[in-house]
């Protein structure tokens, strides 16, 4: 085995979205040298940046670790994929770019939970902290941090349809879903910035300016190395050799919610059955490795468009090469956005104490890579739910850190799943059939009005729902005497000493909407705990409720 020299002080694993905003403040400190360690490659290419391009990245195995997932036995025994960024930037270079922070009662459920001091009123500090939102200045939001947010301009025409029909029916418009008022439709938020993707790595990474921290790129972690109890360093493969690095403060787990349960299971910490299972040597027994993996899933609703105003009419070979060429050269027109830009959060019902529906709206028919179910004009509600019940697991096969694990989502496997799915085509189908869409809905694609009794819309849900691509909560935060608790309010392995882990795998609970802004902010929190730094103060703005 070779040995990495160098008088670090903290090794980061994992250089995707949190990990990129931990090693960042980690090199503003004085007298700290830093270690990123890196799966993936440095991500540049016309691809990532590109908005409108964001199905490519996500299907090319130089930029995605590439799982699935086994069979689900209540989607019919499909296997749906499971992908995670692969680089610096993680997920952020493949991602959709939408920006959402969550719901404010999200973050209160987890202090309820046991993740004591991260409840809204303790992290709203760092969303602000992290942002540079684009738009009119707001005690809400955040005006000079890493990660740029820009406001979608919504020029086509079915945006404003969609929001006119939503009022129509009953419900609101929000002006900005992340600040007072989540719930409501309004204009979509990305991370985009003069035209391009601004992924964690631009944000943070290339922002480093300090020589005290070394990123090592094209290296597979695969297990932590320990005095007794205390964490002080990694073992880690590069070009088929083995190399340790050690480290006097500490590990910090950013490897994401598929990544860092393999990495402690192969390092003997989890489930001793299962390790021993496995002829791993158990180290500390934690029995919620792996577990209350949770994700959203998400249906595309489809409609025939009867004016020729949906984005069909670009999707020929000489309207691609004009958008680009736009884009290439300028950073404009329809290749600078993700095309994503109108977005909004709805309640299923009176019963629910905050929204459960996360809309995405598009003025175009197709799927997310890049198949079209519709030779014409079309346009599709991307409609998922938000607080599903069911829960999975990640564990590993065997100890090669090459092979990948088996990823089990449960999907759909508690009944209240399917009922709010059935309850989110009903209140589509409500919003399609108002006034504002009578010249331009022509029928539906998908699901097809002729599915309208409970088993039909069940087995149409079971057939076509689809990943949203937000796996989270693989290493619960939550109280130490929680025998399901993997990390402490603190940010440690519970149990161990300089071993830290922060970012969507330490989830108490998914929150509302995409999981980029609230991983993010988990990392800017964590530097503050592992540093015990004097947290940012709380801001005890009210939201709408």
């Amino acid at each position: 085995m070779n040995h990495l020299t160098g008088d670090f002080d903290y090794i980061v694993v994992g250089a995707g979205s949190s990990g990129s905003a931990i090693a960042y403040r980690l090199a503003q400190e004085a007298n700290m040298k830093i270690l990123l360690i890196e799966y993936g490659g440095k991500n540049s290419s016309v691809f990532i940046d590109m908005p409108a391009a964001l199905s490519y990245p996500m299907n090319m195995k130089k930029y995605n670790w590439g799982f699935n997932a086994e069979p689900e036995p209540n989607l019919f025994g499909r296997s749906l994929i499971c992908p995670r960024g692969k680089g610096l930037g993680g997920s952020s270079t493949i991602n959709g770019m939408i920006y959402v922070r969550g719901h404010p009662q999200d973050f209160d459920n987890w202090s309820a939970k046991g993740a004591s001091g991260w409840s809204f009123a303790d992290v709203l500090p760092y969303f602000k902290k992290m942002e540079s939102y684009q738009n009119r200045p707001s005690p809400w939001r955040g005006k000079d941090g890493p990660i740029h947010i820009k406001t979608a301009e919504q020029k086509n025409v079915l945006h404003h349809v969609f929001s006119e029909a939503v009022v129509e029916a009953g419900y609101s418009l929000t002006d900005d879903y992340n600040g007072y008022k989540q719930e409501g439709i309004g204009a979509a938020q990305m991370t985009v910035y003069e035209g391009k993707r601004w992924s964690a790595a631009k944000g943070y990474l290339d922002n480093i300016t300090k020589q005290n921290i070394c990123i090592m790129t094209s290296c597979l972690v695969d297990k932590l190395l320990f005095s007794n109890s205390k964490c002080n360093g990694v073992i880690f493969k590069k070009n088929s050799e083995t190399f340790s690095a050690k480290c006097k403060k500490g590990v910090i787990l950013a490897a994401g919610s598929i990544g860092n349960p393999c990495i402690l299971q192969r390092s003997g910490i989890g489930s001793s059955k299962h390790l021993v299972d496995l002829g791993i040597k158990p180290f500390l027994e934690l029995k919620g490795v792996g577990n209350n993996l949770q994700d959203h899933l998400e249906l595309y609703f489809q409609v025939k468009c009867k004016k020729p105003v949906t984005l069909y009419r670009n999707t020929n070979f000489l309207s691609k090469a004009k958008i680009f060429l736009e884009w290439y050269f300028f950073q404009k027109g329809l290749g600078a956005s993700n095309q994503f830009e109108t977005l909004g959060f709805l309640r299923t019902d009176r019963n629910q104490k905050y929204p459960n529906l996360q809309y995405h709206f598009l003025p175009l028919a197709i799927n997310y890579d890049g198949s079209s179910p519709h030779n014409g004009h079309g346009f599709q509600f991307h409609v998922g739910t938000m607080r599903s019940k069911s829960r999975g697991s990640v564990s590993i096969s065997n100890s090669d850190p090459a092979v990948h694990p088996s990823i089990k989502f449960n999907y759909l496997n508690h009944p209240d799943d399917l009922r709010d799915f059935r309850n989110a085509i009903k209140i589509t189908r409500n919003i399609l059939n108002q006034a504002a869409f009578k010249d331009y809905a022509d029928g539906e694609i998908q699901p097809s009005s002729i599915l309208k009794t409970n088993r039909e819309l069940d087995q149409f849900i079971r057939t076509n729902v689809e990943s949203a691509f937000h796996p989270c909560g693989t290493c619960k935060m939550g109280h130490p005497d929680d025998k399901d608790t993997v990390v402490t309010p603190d940010c440690k392995i519970n149990g161990l000493d300089n071993l830290f882990c922060a970012d969507a795998s330490v989830f108490p609970s998914i929150t509302n909407g995409n999981l980029n802004a609230p991983s993010i902010m988990v990392g800017e929190k964590a530097v503050d705990h592992i540093l015990d730094k004097a947290l940012l103060p709380r801001e005890n703005l009210i939201p709408y409720n």
